[in-house]
């Protein structure tokens, strides 16, 4: 195993509310911005960088060390790194891992990723915990702040940002056996590669849709259900996934939403969304099933979710998750319809498998349709 030891340079992050912290380059020398968020799973650094939900996005990785199990071509969540850049405290060169492929500077180097390590991220979360997510730029070629700033200023807000598109595929592709008993669309909206294995193993053939596709489209490959993808941006921006999913619903189609997907079923059946104050990004959040009254350790990773609110006042929806640490809506159920949604993430294993039934469900919501 040969290590290279990255030569690094100074570089700065700067906030959109004028904080700065120096620390030193890791990934690719450059200039980057986004909205800076921060994950606080001790362990999956790589699918948290792949995962386009991610999508203009800084991360912050609260773990103190990172880069210290290199990198895994198998372990991504999409075909390219998708954060737009990247924070951590202590970085590691070298890396401990056998089966590991490549170092993780290697890693975000050949990906063109901007990072700055050595700060004190343990600050750096209290701040963004307390101000909220903001824009902010990580620089290691530009020394003078008015610069900077300028660059900063440029940075589009994540409010009212649609991002799907960008992350989308381009083609539809396939994954699973043709001949296996259930066909489902999933609208890629920013899909990880882990959903669509979860339904694969569990008998689906899945045809993969770009953002745009319609409901019609669709609809001509006559699937037994239609999974709507998590991914990135404001869901209130995403007028054309929305009026997808209300078609899916007038047809009475079964319908599985995650994360962003969950937020695209409520906007369609009336109910509102907000941008939360930092979001919910990590492996340990606890989540009620109402249905059964059973807790969950659940994955997430969002900044956007549905009022609580709108939908206790919705005469169409069924409230069926909560957190158990801030009391905002994890989970709904359309009545008279088959389709549901969850916020968090099923097919991730902080539980390790406390949310996997979520999948089954909807293969039984399938074979009920056909009857």
């Amino acid at each position: 195993m040969n290590i290279k030891i990255a030569s690094r340079k100074p570089a700065t992050l700067m906030l959109a509310d004028g904080t700065m912290f120096k620390g030193q380059s890791i990934g690719k020398q450059g200039t980057t911005g986004g909205e800076i968020c921060f994950n606080t799973g001790m362990t999956g650094y790589q699918e948290i960088y792949t995962d386009p939900s991610y999508y203009g996005q800084i991360i912050v990785n609260t773990t103190a060390h990172i880069g210290n199990y290199g990198v895994k071509n198998n372990e991504v969540e999409s075909a390219r790194v998708q954060i737009k850049g990247l924070v951590v405290r202590n970085f590691s060169d070298v890396y401990s891992r056998h089966s590991a492929s490549t170092s993780l500077q290697d890693y975000l180097e050949q990906a063109g990723i901007i990072g700055i390590c050595g700060i004190d991220t343990r600050a750096l979360v209290r701040h963004i915990r307390s101000k909220g997510a903001m824009n902010a730029v990580i620089t290691s070629e530009l020394t003078d702040e008015e610069e900077i700033r300028h660059v900063l200023a440029q940075v589009p807000d994540m409010n009212g940002l649609e991002l799907s598109s960008v992350v989308t595929t381009k083609e539809p592709y396939y994954i699973g056996e043709s001949s296996a008993p259930f066909r489902v669309a999933v609208l890629d909206l920013g899909v990880k590669t882990s959903i669509v294995s979860n339904l694969a193993i569990r008998g689906c053939y899945c045809k993969v849709f770009p953002a745009h596709t319609t409901f019609s489209q669709m609809q001509q490959w006559e699937p037994h259900g239609y999974l709507i993808s998590n991914g990135p941006g404001d869901p209130a921006a995403m007028d054309y996934a929305i009026e997808t999913v209300k078609q899916v619903l007038q047809a009475n189609k079964p319908l599985f939403g995650i994360c962003l997907g969950h937020q695209l079923l409520a906007l369609a059946v009336g109910a509102q969304t907000f941008k939360m104050h930092h979001g919910h990004r990590g492996l340990n959040h606890p989540v009620k099933n109402l249905l059964t009254g059973k807790g969950e350790i659940t994955s997430q990773n969002h900044g956007f979710a549905v009022s609580m609110e709108s939908v206790l006042e919705n005469p169409y929806i069924e409230l069926t998750h909560v957190n158990l640490n801030d009391n905002t809506v994890e989970g709904i159920r359309i009545k008279g319809k088959r389709a549901f949604s969850v916020q968090y993430h099923p097919e991730s294993s902080p539980g390790p498998h406390d949310s996997r039934y979520l999948f089954d469900y909807f293969i039984c919501l399938m074979k009920e349709s056909l009857h």
